[in-house]
């Protein structure tokens, strides 16, 4: 398995723990989060995130030393009268998660050493009663 499968796929296990006690508003129910890209009118339960990687550039530093940074896209997906809420609910639950796990452990001995959020966008309640919203990030990691 290649390091990005294993970074998405320890991203998504830290995605599973939004169980919908404080400090998350939102509830996966453990099992609506996939490594798989769905789109809205495949998805099965809501809410449900499909984390996915995307381009991967590297950054070659003196000494052989090298950097992967790792873009990759969260879809996200709600339905409910309270779309938009319900959306907004859980990207906060999203953002805690990746601020609470920059240092994301994907193989034995192998952290990832940053992750940052680089763009969040929404549907802006236009496919009301669903939500669906993105969550990009970027993850450096040694290579």
């Amino acid at each position: 398995m290649s390091a990005r499968t294993k970074i998405v796929s320890a991203l998504a296990d830290k995605l599973k723990l939004i169980n919908g006690t404080p400090p998350y508003n939102s509830n996966l129910v453990g099992t609506n989060v996939s490594t798989k890209l769905k789109f809205w009118d495949e998805v099965p339960d809501y809410p449900y995130i499909c984390a996915v990687p995307g381009t991967e550039h590297r950054e070659y530093l003196p000494g052989g030393f090298k950097w992967g940074h790792l873009n990759v896209a969260l879809k996200l997906y709600v339905y409910g009268e309270d779309s938009h809420d319900r959306l907004e609910n859980l990207i906060s639950d999203v953002e805690y998660t990746i601020y609470n796990n920059e240092t994301l452990e994907y193989d034995l001995n192998k952290l990832s050493t940053e992750i940052l959020i680089t763009s969040i966008v929404t549907d802006e309640g236009l496919l009301a009663p669903y939500g669906v919203g993105e969550v990009n990030i970027s993850i450096r990691y040694e290579v």
